[in-house]
């Protein structure tokens, strides 16, 4: 899979490097549908591009950054103050293959809240109010986001899902707060053992994607 934006002017990638403009999928305003901050109102901006390559992935149409226009990120904040929007979720694709220190500095000027969900398989750039890490096993977070990380979000596909959460929940900090989120397709099937392995262990928490629940983007 091509991630990589390709034939850019001098002046594309010196803007892109900056931060300034970002190959953007959609933006829209909707409802958090899951993890910490799910049922609140929030502004969406979903970026191409994404090399982490999970299989189950619903939107694989983010991988290729080429797909996907160079937007100005002033634009973006002119339609995320036309919702009135108070949070935004910056989220993938992969949004930390990119500088994302201008977009929620500008953000963060109009007093909006800044949201982040990423691998954190790249460096983290950008000003944050919670930090989602979702690892994944085709491409590790570097160290570093660990103890960043406000929320530890790990997707159930099978059985060793259940080991790679614990090892992953050795590495954040004692108030991150652990998720487990079934994946959708098989979520009939995952949900029972999830809960029982929550009994278990209530260290952990429950992540349903309730905006599927309720036909909502």
């Amino acid at each position: 899979m091509n991630y990589k934006l390709h034939s850019l002017t001098a002046d594309q990638k010196t803007q892109l490097d900056e931060g300034k403009v970002l190959p953007i999928m959609e933006e829209f305003y909707t409802i958090q549908g899951e993890g910490y901050n799910t049922g609140k109102a929030a502004y969406f901006i979903r970026i191409g591009g994404c090399d982490v390559g999970c299989h189950w992935c619903d939107v694989k149409e983010s991988w290729d950054a080429n797909l996907h226009p160079l937007v100005d990120v002033t634009k973006v904040i002119k339609n995320v103050k036309s919702y009135n929007a108070k949070s935004v979720v910056i989220t993938g694709g992969e949004p930390l293959i990119y500088n994302l220190e201008t977009l929620t500095s500008l953000l963060k000027k109009e007093g909006i809240e800044t949201f982040i969900e990423t691998s954190g398989a790249y460096k983290l750039s950008g000003n944050w109010d919670w930090i989602c890490l979702s690892p994944k096993k085709t491409m590790l977070p570097l160290e570093d986001i660990y103890k960043k990380a406000h929320e530890l979000k790990i997707i159930v596909f099978n059985k060793h899902d259940f080991v790679w959460a614990q090892q992953q929940a050795q590495k954040v900090d004692a108030t991150c707060y652990l998720y487990l989120q079934p994946e959708w397709s098989k979520h009939k099937e995952l949900l029972p053992e999830i809960i029982e392995f929550v009994k278990t262990n209530p260290k952990w928490m429950i992540s349903l994607q309730t905006h599927k629940y309720m036909n909502i983007p």
